[in-house]
């Protein structure tokens, strides 16, 4: 007999079971293949997701920063060289 189901699918049309597989999926296509061998992009897809909270507060600080940010070229920062040491 027939059952009726709830899918989630990702940006390129794949099927999954649960919205977080095809949330992690989106996210690995983003981050495209790393590594040597089978790509570590899917794990680490996962583990955006899982710490999304602190990723979502880590570039909100960010942008912050860069709102105040002035680049060196502006001329109102001086470069300061290293010491020989």
């Amino acid at each position: 007999m027939a059952q009726r189901g709830t899918g989630y699918f990702d940006r390129k049309g794949q099927y999954f079971k649960t919205p977080e597989e095809a949330t992690v999926s989106d996210l690995a296509g983003i981050l495209g293949k790393i590594g040597d061998g089978e790509s570590l992009a899917p794990g680490i897809a996962h583990t955006i997701l899982q710490r999304r909270s602190e990723i979502e507060r880590l570039l909100a600080e960010h942008d912050s920063m860069m709102a105040d940010y002035q680049p060196i070229a502006s001329g109102r920062i001086m470069r300061l060289e290293p010491r020989a040491g």
